[in-house]
């Protein structure tokens, strides 16, 4: 009983429980019955009280009997007596022969007409029969929909049966008739506070997001079914906050139940006012002004009716308060569109002209094209994306282009709602604006910003730059010609999408039309367009000057191409991303997430690696492919640096055809390097030497991609472990004359680390001493720890003091960032310098095992889970949502030092703690 209160759908139910558990306590003891009868409003969560009852009962050997009313059987006489008895009445042998005539008479078995009092005597019988065996519980769900015969044996079955160990639980609503001559005292079952309702919620949906979730919990108001139907009605962005929620959250069919009944019986006088208090929302209609546009005489009757049912009500501010608030959407729901739009016309009337509630009012009212209210809404939602909101301007905005007389307005209207659709989050929505306009004639002057939406489209949703190319150059042509409006900054951001497409894939054309207009755009382009192609001493000190200096008008534009460029440059320390965390759609918020999984990687934080793919599942739910390509690309690199290859190869198999396809040479490259890395790992230095070779022959270091002056640190040492002194030697004096290590701080510390293991003996130890005091080389942490392995190694083989220190700190770091194949190799060269070192994982006086620190729910899942069962298989299981279990997984993975479910079966079966 104790393990099924924690139940997260009793969540704050605790009282009701424990009258519930002491009613069986009394009649499993055979003290006497009890009778339970819990009232409360539709989706309170009666039923789920009545299934924990039923639950508790059988597992202490009780007779359960059942019976529901249903509205379609109030008037069956008996209905419900013949649902909870008949299992009894057929296994009975002990009634009087005149007892079983009046049952099967009632039940329609047999002929007749039993009077209720007979029926009542013969089911008491039953009863009195049955407990001889083992006690009852009869549970009568819904009573208020009971036929009244039964309800009348019901009744007095309550009466008659106190000395008997039987339990009558009843549930009902607070008007339910049925229930009413019990002498009972009813428990009320109230919605839940908001501190339970929390709670039910989070245990329900744990990744919810913090405005989703106080969206839910406003409109659920406590109510149990609300809280866990709401947010299955969302779209997997809207409940993670990556999409706007809708002004209307959908109920969805259960909860439309909820209301139905009293909805379908309004009066057209109540429904129209219940429509018109429903949209009259906020400060501007919070006088009652809207009820002056009822028929004179009207509102107050009508008003009255409303609040005699316990509808709603008119509080002291002139709003109507709904019975609850999902009662509001019902309303909405219910209306017709033709009723919908009439009200807001009615309520945009009850506002001044200048009123911004008004221009609302009136666009959801309007029908037909209308110039002045197009131009009006297309004002406001402009308005809103300067504000960053752009998904919500550009519904406006389309809005704006539907009601738009001109065809040259409209293509220009909803090519702008495009743009911003995009850069609100709304990216398929984008995709499918693209196409439709593309079977309309397209304006000159709107042709750069079609071209702009086209490649969006193009970019993010189809991973697709062909269009890139073909349209983008002719566009800064256009943007850029003497006569041209340069207003809007849509210049800027053609050529950011350019230089996107550049990076990609090397296209000499793109590179040729960005150099051709690199003097048209502002700084901040001209600097990243330098630091892609021609980078030099001082760059990352020209981007961080760059960025601290940005205004906000110029932030949501410009922190794209500053994160992107930074990154390439491996510069954490501009710290742009910060400023723009949840300040913007996912446009921005996409682009600070990569930059972020990219700081991880490069300054250790590696037990965040999963967050590479979550966000990859968010862009891939959101439509924009390809940064769940390159979130997968980033996740790929910790697996690399793990040692990894079998996850590797999987991420490798699951990106590399689609930027084949697309061209992105960038990705492939990427790709290649992490697979030298992993073979680095596993001291595959042949192997590694190969991949790093073709991107980059030793010795040579083209002018142009940032990203190739890392590589000289994996080159050199697998150059160095293959035998090739020369080739090293070549290669680090290329890095020297391209001056990397002024590029940035990791590229200075990876120019000194590729300097210390290439070293003759005579100038090793100053190297490595040279490597370690380069400035912020501790910040580094995966490298630093590659370098201590490294210089450990020398120092063992020939017998100098330090060795053990070196590969201990090495070995440690290693540990914490779960980069097995790393360690093993510390621990191989610390045997081999006489240190007993245990794997941690092996000792008994270390720290617990991996299943160890699982929690119960935790180590349950993770052992169905390494079945191959799915999340959603597991979830019926164990009786947890989908989102739940793959919420577990998420934490199951670190703990266990593992990055995928194929792992899982190894990880318990070799970490498995003793029980």
């Amino acid at each position: 009983m104790a393990h099924d209160r924690q139940d997260p759908a009793l969540i704050g139910r605790q009282r009701e429980t424990g009258l519930l558990a002491a009613a069986l306590d009394r009649a499993g003891t055979r003290a006497g019955g009890a009778t339970v009868l819990l009232r409360g409003d539709a989706g309170v969560g009666k039923s789920t009280l009545l299934a924990w009852t039923e639950r508790a009962a059988r597992d202490r050997g009780f007779t359960v009997l059942r019976a529901t009313g249903t509205e379609a059987e109030t008037d069956l006489a008996f209905g419900a007596l013949h649902q909870a008895l008949w299992s009894l009445l057929q296994r009975s042998g002990a009634l009087s022969a005149h007892q079983r005539d009046a049952l099967e008479s009632a039940f329609g078995a047999r002929s007749g007409t039993p009077s209720g009092f007979a029926v009542g005597a013969a089911a008491l019988a039953l009863l009195d029969d049955a407990v001889r065996t083992a006690p009852v519980l009869l549970v009568l769900d819904d009573l208020h929909w009971i036929d009244s015969s039964s309800a009348t044996v019901f009744g007095f079955l309550h009466r008659r049966c106190a000395e008997l160990p039987v339990v009558i639980l009843g549930a009902t609503r607070p008007d339910g008739q049925a229930a009413q001559a019990w002498a009972a005292e009813p428990v009320d079952v109230r919605a839940l506070p908001r501190a339970d309702a929390a709670a039910l919620l989070g245990s329900r949906y744990p990744e919810l997001a913090v405005g989703t979730r106080d969206r839910v919990l406003a409109e659920a108001d406590g109510n149990p079914l609300a809280l866990v139907e709401l947010p299955r009605q969302l779209a997997a962005a809207q409940q993670r906050g990556v999409a706007p929620l809708p002004d209307r959250l959908p109920l969805g069919r259960r909860l439309e139940r909820m209301f139905a009944e009293r909805l379908d019986a309004m009066t057209p006088e109540v429904g129209r006012l219940l429509l018109l208090g429903a949209l009259a929302t906020g400060p501007d209609l919070s006088s009652g002004s809207w009820l002056r546009a009822l028929p004179d005489g009207t509102a107050g009757e009508t008003l009255e009716r409303i609040e005699a049912d316990g509808l709603a009500r008119l509080d002291a501010t002139g709003q109507l308060v709904f019975r609850h608030p999902l009662a509001r959407t019902a309303v909405l729901s219910a209306a017709s569109d033709t009723a919908r739009r009439e009200a807001h016309r009615v309520l945009a009337g009850t506002l001044a002209p200048g009123d911004p509630r008004r221009l609302n009012h009136e666009a959801a009212a309007a029908l037909l094209p209308d110039g002045d209210l197009a131009h009006r809404l297309e004002t406001a939602g402009l308005d809103l994306a300067r504000r960053g909101g752009h998904a919500e301007g550009a519904l406006l905005v389309e809005r704006a282009a539907v009601l738009s007389p001109d065809p040259r307005d409209r293509v220009h209207r909803l090519t702008r709602a495009a743009v911003m659709a995009a850069h609100g989050g709304q990216l398929r929505h984008t995709a499918a604006l693209v196409e439709e306009l593309k079977t309309a004639a397209v304006p000159p002057d709107v042709a750069p910003l079609f071209a702009y939406a086209v490649v969006y489209a193009d970019q993010s949703h189809h991973v697709d730059f062909a269009s890139s190319a073909a349209l983008l150059p002719g566009a800064l042509d256009t943007l850029t010609a003497p006569e041209a409006d340069t207003s809007g900054g849509l210049t800027e951001q053609v050529f950011f999408k350019l230089l996107l497409a550049a990076t990609y894939t090397d296209d000499p054309w793109a590179w040729q039309a960005l150099h051709r207009h690199r003097d048209a755009v502002s700084e901040v382009g001209r600097i990243c367009l330098r630091a892609w192609t021609e980078p030099g001493p001082g760059i990352a000190d020209e981007l961080r000057a760059v960025a601290a200096d940005l205004t906000e008008e110029q932030e949501a534009g410009a922190a794209w191409l500053l994160l992107w460029t930074s990154s390439a440059l491996d510069c954490p320390e501009i710290d742009l991303w910060r400023r723009f965390t949840g300040l913007h759609g996912y446009a921005s918020e996409g682009s600070v997430a990569k930059a972020k999984c990219h700081q991880d990687f490069l300054l250790g934080d590696w037990d965040r690696a999963e967050d590479c793919r979550r966000e990859a599942e968010i862009a891939d739910e959101l439509g924009y492919r390809t940064n769940a390509l390159l979130f997968r690309q980033y996740h790929a690199a910790f697996l690399a640096g793990r040692g990894d290859e079998a996850g590797l190869e999987a991420l490798d198999r699951a990106v590399r055809p689609t930027a084949t396809r697309a061209r992105m040479r960038s990705v492939l490259d990427r790709m290649t390097h992490l697979r030298g890395l992993a073979a680095l790992a596993h001291q595959r230095h042949e192997e590694a030497y190969t991949h790093f070779c073709e991107l980059l022959p030793p010795g040579r270091l083209p002018g142009g991609r940032p990203w190739h002056h890392a590589l000289v640190f994996d080159l050199v040492a697998a150059a160095v472990h293959t035998g090739r002194r020369d080739e090293a030697a070549a290669h680090l004096a290329a890095a020297r004359a391209a001056r990397s290590a002024d590029l940035s701080g990791r590229h200075a510390f990876l120019v000194a680390a590729a300097a210390a293991v290439a070293a003759e003996d005579d100038d090793a130890e100053d190297a490595y001493r040279a490597a370690f005091e380069v400035p912020g080389a501790e910040r580094w942490a995966f490298d630093l720890a590659r370098l201590r392995l490294a210089h450990g190694s020398w120092l063992r083989r020939r017998h100098r003091p330090g060795a053990r220190e070196a590969l201990r700190v090495a070995h440690h770091v290693f540990r914490r960032l779960q980069a097995g194949p790393w360690a093993a190799q510390c621990e191989a060269e610390l045997r081999a310098a006489g240190d007993q070192v245990v794997p941690p994982q092996r000792g008994p006086s270390t720290a617990p095992s991996a299943p160890a620190l699982l929690t119960g729910q935790e180590l349950r899942i993770a052992r169905l889970a390494a079945t191959g069962l799915t999340n959603k298989e597991i979830g019926q299981r164990l009786q947890l949502s989908p989102r739940t279990v793959a919420a577990h997984l998420y934490k199951i993975f670190p703990k266990l030092g593992i990055t995928s479910r194929a792992a899982l079966a190894h990880a318990l079966a070799q970490s498995a703690a003793p029980r």
